[in-house]
């Protein structure tokens, strides 16, 4: 595994804007990629999610989510800090949970998989529509690929993750577009708090095809928005 210093990845700052995160970027202020699929969400997953917040009450859901947006940033650092060369010898002795989620995937999802590293949380956007932030960029498996990492409270299913999908389609459409690359590869490395690594792939066609779709769904939210 080697760093390739191929593609100048812009800087950004971030901010909310009518309570929906926001990248400026050259002058720019763009939506972000989960802004948009939150802001686009169908009926049927809103009324799921709604379903699920009485099944185990408000206050459970809350700390649910909050636990789990702590620990998914905390195994990110970790992943992040690895593909930098920075896991020092007093984090390599840090035993969480997150940690622990985090080694799975270095052992199963990237050791002897991914051969080379363009970015690691680099921004990517697509002009005028919108950014978002890669957690990997790089050579996977011989092919040029868009990495997510991803953490649950359990397995997932390719039926289940769709969005999850689409962010793989946002970003590897906004990275050819701005730098004419041909990324044909999106894989998410999951973990789950019992340690169960879980891989996704999508490429070729079925990759294009998450492309488009994420494309109306950005039309979507500019409609929304512009309706407001």
């Amino acid at each position: 595994m080697q760093w390739n210093i191929k593609f100048s990845y812009p800087k950004s700052t971030r901010s909310i804007i009518n309570g929906s995160r926001h990248y400026s970027i050259d002058g720019s202020r763009l939506p972000s990629v989960t802004s948009i699929l939150s802001a686009t969400k169908s009926e049927e997953d809103k009324a799921s999610i709604a379903a699920w917040k009485e099944r185990v009450g408000h206050k459970e859901a809350e700390r649910i989510k909050n636990d789990a947006s702590s620990r998914g940033s905390s195994m990110h650092s970790f992943l992040e800090k690895y593909l930098l060369g920075q896991l020092n010898s007093e984090l390599l002795e840090v035993e969480n949970k997150a940690k622990k989620m985090a080694d799975e995937i270095i052992e199963n999802g990237i050791r002897n998989k991914l051969s080379e590293i363009w970015g690691a949380e680099a921004t990517l956007y697509y002009p005028n529509k919108y950014a978002g932030t890669a957690d990997c960029i790089g050579v996977y498996e011989g092919k040029e690929t868009i990495i997510d990492f991803k953490q649950s409270n359990k397995p997932k299913k390719d039926s289940y993750i769709s969005d999850y999908f689409l962010q793989l389609g946002a970003y590897s459409l906004a990275h050819n577009v701005v730098y004419d690359s041909r990324i044909t590869q999106g894989i998410v490395l999951l973990c789950t708090v019992d340690n169960l690594f879980q891989d996704f792939k999508i490429e070729g066609n079925e990759l294009i095809e998450y492309q488009n779709k994420f494309l109306e769904k950005v039309d979507i939210f500019y409609q929304q928005r512009n309706n407001k």
